[in-house]
């Protein structure tokens, strides 16, 4: 069986849900792989937009088994909001599973993600505020609570005796003057959420490993994006899990061996959510027209998107450390109306010239960007299928972004819908239903109803 990667090659916000959804259609798999309900991806299928925060892409498809991977932290509310939310679109969830080993949001992490990001003051990190911080740092510390615990109450309630009653209440008291919570109005909740959940939660590692060893494509979700990686991304403003290709095998239980391609996931300039560097940054009127014409905000925050040119070093940094062997290449369209268009291909920093980003962040900050400059198209894109359509200087863009970055840009997306799709080279990505073609015949293999 083909395992897939899907990687965000910048800062997130990548547009992933689309190309998620448009490999999805021939996979037997989606593994959601890290990450919690701080991300999101929008994905526009049939003419219907859908939000997921937690549940794989490719839940649209009857025959595709979606799995919540041991990566992921996991708000149980959140999950069951959403559940309820595709239910009523008439959409099944009944290939939907949650593996026993994923982590639990309680109700104190959000208490203290936001907490903490107030203490931090000018220092702040910009967080959510959804508590995957502090879900993750409990993993880490050997006190989180996991999705199996659910369904043992007796457990469940003796653990949060424990963890409640002996360590967080007391943080929320003696630290933040925050009265406590209360441990049998939690307990009650989440024994509630286990007995909702209960057909849902399994040890999918036996039916992944199956999955393995079949014959149809295995695809790891990702969420966010490489620079935003505990690691490799800049931290401290990153995000509290491994958005990379090693984070999505460790985040799903396969093996590194088992992988046949990983597919990056790059917009055709860049943006950033919250603070941290960003060398290509747009503040001027330039950077608020990209913006509004790219409709710049967030998906689960709704908060206004940082804007700049296309950053190469990024690109080529995150080809290489995920291993990219294909890149999906979206909002081309968002650029149709700007001559010239600008492409960082390295930076100078203390009289260096670097073509990676560096680890020192005030560095990174402070850098100058050093670019190289092509002519716009000024024409209209959303309505181009094939790559002979493409204006010459358009060809010539995506065609210099995939020589700077390193590997091959095999689709470029001009728009959300999934008819709005050029295929530069789909052998490496197949099978997949070319674009334009039999849009009947794959709708009737849709859960999404047709309109």
């Amino acid at each position: 069986m083909p395992v897939f990667i899907l990687v965000g090659g910048q800062w997130g916000d990548e547009g992933k849900g689309k190309i998620i959804d448009l490999l999805s259609e021939h996979a037997g798999m989606v593994i959601r792989s890290q990450g919690g309900n701080n991300a999101g991806h929008t994905v526009v299928n049939a003419g219907q937009e859908f939000r997921f925060h937690l549940i794989p892409s490719g839940i649209l498809y009857p025959d595709t088994t979606c799995v919540i991977g041991n990566g992921v932290v996991l708000d149980p509310r959140v999950l069951l909001e959403e559940i309820e939310q595709i239910q009523r679109r008439g959409i099944s969830v009944d290939r939907l599973l949650i593996s026993d080993r994923a982590h639990l949001i309680m109700p104190w992490h959000p208490i203290l993600d936001k907490l903490e990001e107030e203490q931090r003051g000018d220092d702040r990190l910009g967080t959510t505020w959804r508590g995957i911080g502090p879900a993750y740092a409990d993993k880490i510390r050997r006190i989180g609570f996991r999705a199996g615990d659910l369904l043992k109450p007796r457990f469940l309630e003796k653990k949060l005796a424990f963890v409640l009653g002996k360590i967080k209440n007391p943080i929320l008291q003696s630290l933040y003057a925050v009265d406590p919570l209360d441990q049998d109005a939690i307990l009650a909740e989440y024994t509630s959420y286990g007995e909702r959940l209960e057909r849902f939660i399994v040890d999918i590692f036996p039916i992944v490993q199956r999955a393995v060893q079949g014959k149809q494509r295995i695809l790891l979700e990702g969420a966010q994006g490489s620079m935003l990686d505990l690691d490799f991304g800049t931290y401290p403003y990153v995000t509290s899990s491994s958005p990379s290709a090693g984070g999505a095998l460790t985040g799903s239980g396969i093996a590194p061996t088992r992988v046949d391609l990983t597919v990056g996931v790059f917009k055709a300039y860049t943006t950033r959510v919250g603070y941290g560097p960003l060398p290509t940054e747009l503040t001027d009127a330039l950077g608020e027209q990209i913006r509004e014409v790219g409709r710049e905000y967030g998906t689960t925050t709704g908060r206004p998107r940082r804007v700049g040119w296309f950053d190469a070093c990024v690109a080529r940094y995150s080809v290489a450390l995920n291993g990219i062997g294909s890149i999906a290449l979206t909002k081309l369209d968002v650029l149709d109306g700007f001559d010239p268009i600008r492409i960082c291909t390295s930076y100078l920093s203390k009289g260096e010239r670097h073509d990676y980003p560096m680890s020192n962040i005030s560095h990174l900050k402070h850098s100058e960007p050093i670019y190289e400059e092509l002519p716009g198209w000024l024409a209209p894109t959303t309505g181009v299928r094939r790559p002979e359509d493409l204006p010459k200087a358009a060809r010539r863009y995506i065609d210099r972004l995939a020589e700077l970055s390193g590997a091959p840009i095999d689709l470029v997306s001009v728009g959300a819908s999934r008819d709005q799709t050029i295929w530069l080279d789909p052998s490496r990505l197949g099978p997949v239903e070319p674009v334009g073609q039999h849009q009947e015949e794959a709708g009737r293999h849709r859960q999404v109803p047709q309109r």
